[in-house]
């Protein structure tokens, strides 16, 4: 923390694979008017290595901690990452932000195939693949050019994260999907993005601004996904002059250290949509939906985007089979975890001989934690128990989308 005691609080929250040390070039300016907090994400910069599973996780653990500090009402500014735990804040738990600033930031960061795959390249080759690519996703060239030591600085942070933190981030990104439930976030919001972002660039601030009623869209020239870093005048001044418009008695200050009180009454929500209470329907659930949800996690959107698309009269009643009864009967079932089903699946498909399906199960069980290790003793047991052959056929098919599936990417 940063800046007078009294002071409104601001909070500035990190990017994946950075520190709280993004922030750097913008707290000697905004901790003059404001008690600027900052935070490192799980196994980042030195962090706990607590992974967590989804943002509205991250969100909670950091409201955890302000409670603890006795901070109630804040002005929140995140990229990234950072940015899609103010969404979560914003839309959750709107009586305690302020306001909002969101910097190279998106409803949905790519797609969940994306990010799972990002995710089975580190648990493969580790963060080095991340951290060589780093400089160019979050620099623009004359920057990286120009600034050797800030890049390895860069460099540097994604080397020393912890993976298996990264990779739970990833999956929580992937996860993420606020894109229908913009229209509710009720507080001003700037939505700040560099001109050469090619991560989220301007095309998904302006999805930001189109859906959140009171925001403004500021484009920052020569700048890329880590603007605050590339051109922190500019950035900084764009978040003074958004917050400077929040009235301030209507942020709590953190109080002295020595005063913060260590268990803080709770504070009633408000605001909150009351849930909707369906009434109680006959018979089981149709598990279709669920299952078109599982057979997208553990298949990926693409796959399953492209078995649609294929789709005609003949074959549709046999696509709703398979998305009815296999994925939202058997693998919706909570007996076994998908790291098992997929040990299983593999197994049968080898005896089988189902080359194609193989290949699908060989990413999807990449997809629910298998690690290429495993996937090959896995086929080394079918040798003994559905026979040499198919075994060979399918390290072939196996071998061929591990290789693809853990290439490091550009």
């Amino acid at each position: 923390m940063d800046g007078p005691d009294d002071a409104p609080v601001l909070i500035l929250g990190p990017s994946l694979g950075t520190t709280w040390h993004m922030w750097d070039r913008q707290i000697e300016e905004l901790s003059r008017e404001w008690r600027v907090l900052r935070y490192d994400l799980p196994g980042h910069g030195g962090a706990p290595a607590q992974p967590a599973a989804s943002i509205g996780e991250l969100a909670e653990r950091l409201l955890a901690t302000l409670d603890g500090l006795g901070i109630q009402r804040f002005g929140y500014t995140g990229c990234s990452i950072g940015g899609a735990i103010g969404i979560e804040l914003a839309l959750t738990h709107p009586h305690r932000v302020a306001s909002l600033a969101l910097v190279a930031a998106s409803p949905r960061f790519g797609t969940a195939d994306e990010f799972r795959r990002r995710g089975v390249v580190v648990r493969t080759n580790g963060l080095e693949p991340m951290a060589r690519s780093a400089p160019e996703n979050w620099f623009t060239q004359g920057f990286a050019a120009a600034q050797p030591a800030i890049v390895e600085w860069a460099v540097q942070m994604v080397r020393t994260t912890d993976p298996g933190c990264y990779i739970a981030a990833c999956e929580a990104l992937a996860a993420f999907d606020a894109r229908t439930e913009l229209g509710r976030i009720g507080v001003p919001t700037l939505v700040l993005v560099g001109s050469e972002d090619q991560v989220t660039g301007p095309a998904e601030a302006r999805t930001l601004v189109a859906g959140i009623p009171d925001s403004r869209l500021a484009l920052v020239p020569g700048a890329s996904h880590l603007a605050p870093v590339e051109q922190p005048s500019a950035v900084t001044d764009l978040l003074i002059r958004h917050f400077a418009g929040v009235a301030q008695d209507t942020l709590s200050a953190i109080p002295a250290p020595q005063l913060v009180p260590m268990a803080p009454a709770p504070v009633a929500p408000v605001a909150e949509v009351a849930p909707v209470v369906e009434p109680a329907s006959p018979g089981r659930p149709d598990p279709y939906e669920p299952g078109v949800k599982v057979r997208r996690e553990v298949l990926g959107d693409a796959h399953v985007d492209e078995v649609t698309a294929r789709a005609d009269a003949f074959g549709d009643d046999f696509q709703e089979l398979v998305t009815r009864y296999a994925w939202g009967e058997v693998w919706s079932r909570d007996g076994i975890d998908r790291r098992t089903r997929s040990v299983i699946t593999l197994t049968a498909l080898v005896a089988g001989g189902y080359r194609e399906e193989l290949a699908t199960h060989t990413r999807a069980a990449l997809r629910n934690g298998l690690t290429p290790q495993e996937i090959k003793e896995i086929l080394l047991h079918t040798a003994v128990y559905c026979g040499v052959p198919a075994a060979n056929s399918a390290f072939a098919v196996a071998r061929e989308v591990i290789r693809q599936e853990t290439a490091p990417g550009p």
